[in-house]
């Protein structure tokens, strides 16, 4: 069942490019947007995330983190973060274990790919409850980053 505003937000322990373990709990008393993105390096996942790097030091400036997730692994995500200049950690969920939590995995993705994260966007709040949750069918669809501001305003 998918995640509703006032759920508790699945924990999480994900390598990030640095190959350290970056948690849920490490965010603990700030909010938190979480962006998952289904590929490294394709179009609409690089305007994804480069909205939310142009945007940065707004949510920094509001005391929240952000993160990228996707199921590439941290040496893809490593280059595409250097790539890109992302400030914001990019975290592996190569193993599939944190996007079916979030409902953000599609079972048949293109090209007949399997196990892919869907395009998603959360607020978590400070007490790590959802405070936003957006999940996209369609991978070529952008989040509502002005809803996602709005979250993390309230």
């Amino acid at each position: 069942m998918a995640l509703q505003v006032g759920d508790k937000a699945p924990d999480f322990k994900l390598l990030n490019t640095e190959l350290k373990e970056v948690s849920l709990a490490d965010y603990q008393g700030k909010k938190l947007v979480v962006h998952f993105f289904p590929m490294a390096f394709t179009g609409v996942c690089t305007t994804q995330l480069c909205t939310m790097r142009d945007s940065f030091g707004y949510y920094e400036g509001m005391n929240a983190g952000v993160v990228g997730i996707s199921v590439d692994s941290p040496f893809t995500l490593a280059k595409f973060k250097e790539d890109q200049a992302y400030q914001f950690p990019l975290l592996s969920d190569f193993n599939k274990e944190v996007s079916p939590a979030y409902d953000a995995l599609y079972n048949e993705f293109a090209f007949g790919l399997k196990g892919v994260s869907k395009r998603a966007a959360f607020v978590i709040d400070e007490e790590g409850k959802i405070a936003y949750a957006e999940v996209l069918e369609s991978a070529g669809d952008l989040p509502d980053f002005n809803a996602i501001k709005q979250a993390v305003e309230a």
